[in-house]
């Protein structure tokens, strides 16, 4: 059994004008395919093979053997969990419990706005930005490259914002912090967090 490439959770114009299709062509269909292409060919022959996604992740997290495993794993499965942060008209204030929490753990929804896009815009190179809850704590983390909370202990990952370039650079060019903008305002789906922060509960 091999990893597949899933499907984007909305059409490639769904997110237009502020990702466009093109965007999410190149994104999804050669980036996000290339991880999966190269981790089957790893996984091959090997005791990882049929293993599911996270295990994979968890297994090779690390093993500096496994380095190649690791990235192209945690990318996937990063790079999924981004699709699903995301909805055609998203983004705005979150409600109900996820609100009440952001405004406890943050102060202000305003406050949290800030955090969030400081550590999008301050990730050096590649990387991701994270809303999480740890030991019943939101938090924001950013991880650089592949890195995922995925290999952390009691840290559950709520949304992300994929800060690799070629998450934006078609859109925005070098503009990062106006692509995190667009992401809160517009794009974010606070829908899959509150699911998310249910399930930690």
């Amino acid at each position: 059994m091999s990893i597949i490439l899933p499907n984007l959770p909305y059409a490639k114009d769904a997110l237009a004008p502020h990702i466009s299709a093109n965007t999410l062509d190149f994104h999804h269909g050669k980036h996000h395919a290339a991880y999966v292409n190269n981790l089957n060919g790893l996984i091959d022959g090997t005791d990882l093979a049929g293993r599911s996604l996270e295990d994979i992740i968890k297994t090779a997290a690390g093993d500096a053997s496994k380095a190649g495993v690791f990235n192209n794993a945690a990318q996937i499965w990063n790079h999924t969990f981004y699709w699903h942060s995301m909805k055609a008209n998203g983004g705005g204030k979150p409600t109900g419990d996820l609100s009440a929490k952001i405004d406890s753990d943050f102060g202000s929804f305003d406050d949290f706005v800030t955090q969030f896009k400081q550590a999008g815009a301050t990730q050096f190179g590649s990387g991701w930005a994270w809303l999480v809850v740890e030991n019943g704590t939101l938090k924001i983390v950013k991880t650089a490259n592949a890195e995922t909370p995925l290999t952390q202990a009691g840290v559950i990952p709520l949304m992300t914002c994929d800060v690799w370039e070629h998450a934006y650079y078609l859109d925005f060019q070098n503009r990062r912090p106006d692509y995190l903008t667009t992401f809160l305002d517009h794009l974010v789906n606070w829908d899959f967090a509150a699911e998310n922060l249910a399930k930690a509960a």
